[in-house]
């Protein structure tokens, strides 16, 4: 299965106008944004869990990233509700669940084999940081070579400088309204920008975005 599987193509999509699909699990639907192979892709998706869905123990070769944007999701390690960032490296193995229902947004092998280390982070009581502009502030989610991952709000009227994207770079809008000079994003829009692609970003009403860099290859 191939959906924007070319990482050359520039993607935004409206994820808030695309349907929910069944997964092969009961209690458990997706939202495709890209996805090249089967059921074992390289993938990004939102998925959502019925209260008490439940998947089979199993691994992630290359790695699973999560950051949970309603209800809880848990696995046998613990519980993760909204605002979790989780992150499972190469070959790591869990059966995971959610008691009481959740939605997700999920990337399945994107990760270095090197990068080794599980990231499990509360980004409502972690410690932002001023950003490279004033009215930026960052949360540093993970870092790996070229990869970095991060929560970036944006206070209203905020501009940044027009700039490229070695890696390219995938964005995520959780709230407000993200732009630049190709059109306005909303919340639950996500944005796929080749390598080497060039932007001026800004947000008129302020936003809080999750960004990722340095990860699709050239």
């Amino acid at each position: 299965m191939l959906i924007n599987a070319d990482h050359a193509e520039r993607v935004a999509i409206d994820t808030n106008n695309i349907p929910w699909q069944p997964s092969p699990l009961p209690g458990v639907e997706r939202k495709m944004l890209e996805r090249n192979g089967a059921e074992q892709a390289r993938a990004t998706s939102i998925v959502r869990y019925a209260p008490g869905a439940r998947f089979s123990q199993h691994n992630h070769p290359r790695g699973e990233e999560i950051l949970v944007l309603e209800g809880t999701f848990a696995d046998e390690l613990g519980e993760y509700p909204a605002g979790t960032y989780l992150r499972n490296p190469h070959n790591s193995v869990h059966a995971p669940y959610s008691p009481d229902g959740c939605v997700l947004l999920v990337k399945l092998r994107y990760q270095d084999p090197a990068d080794s280390q599980r990231v499990v982070i509360d980004t409502h009581s972690a410690a932002w940081r001023p950003g490279l502009e004033e009215g930026l502030t960052v949360l540093p989610l993970a870092e790996f070579a070229t990869e970095h991952t991060a929560l970036v709000r944006w206070q209203p009227g905020t501009h940044f400088q027009p700039h490229r994207h070695y890696g390219g770079e995938e964005i995520f809008v959780l709230d407000g309204v993200f732009q630049d000079e190709f059109g306005d994003y909303p919340a639950g829009t996500w944005l796929r920008s080749p390598h080497m692609s060039q932007h001026q970003p800004f947000s008129e009403p302020g936003c809080l975005i999750f960004v990722k860099v340095g990860h699709l290859e050239g």
